[in-house]
């Protein structure tokens, strides 16, 4: 299993760099891993990263094999994943958000609420988008969160069905 760690937006220069998008914190990590593996309307493509650097407000980076503006614009849009393998391991209640998605959510009630679709931060804490019969935004807090259980796949939640 891959896991997205960001995308290429776009081509720098004329030499084949390209513009990267980036998930990981900080977002300089991204350059921590190599091979990426991108993955393009169907396709996969193995690309070594020679070289990263931050650029203004953005990122960019030199790709093994891709040495002018052409070659990079083919990548324009490609996810950047790796092995699931390749990330570090998480501490005691410390999660991927790849690793919550998906999950099933119910509230101390027993109460399906749906699964998680995405989540997203809002600075002071990140928030799951639960979907189900309705859609519920949940703060992933020590408040609100009570149980992850990856290995059945479910997450316990002090959280209202009706909020």
């Amino acid at each position: 299993m891959t896991i997205a760690l960001g995308k290429i937006v776009g081509v720098f220069g004329i030499k084949g760099w390209v513009k990267v998008f980036s998930e990981t914190r900080p977002r300089e990590q991204i350059f921590k891993y190599s091979p990426w593996i991108l993955e393009l309307n169907g396709s996969v493509i193995e690309a070594e990263l020679l070289e990263g650097k931050v650029q203004g407000k953005g990122l960019i980076a030199s790709l093994k094999g891709f040495a002018d503006c052409d070659q990079a614009k083919q990548l324009s849009g490609a996810v950047i994943t790796v092995p699931e393998q390749a990330l570090p391991a998480t501490g005691k209640d410390e999660y991927y958000w790849s690793q919550l998605v998906g999950l099933n959510v119910v509230n101390l009630q027993g109460i399906d609420l749906g699964r998680v679709k995405s989540l997203f931060e809002t600075g002071a804490n990140d928030v799951m988008i639960v979907k189900g019969d309705e859609e519920h935004l949940i703060p992933f807090t020590r408040y609100a969160v009570i149980d992850v259980d990856l290995d059945s796949g479910m997450i316990t939640v002090d959280w209202d069905e009706d909020f």
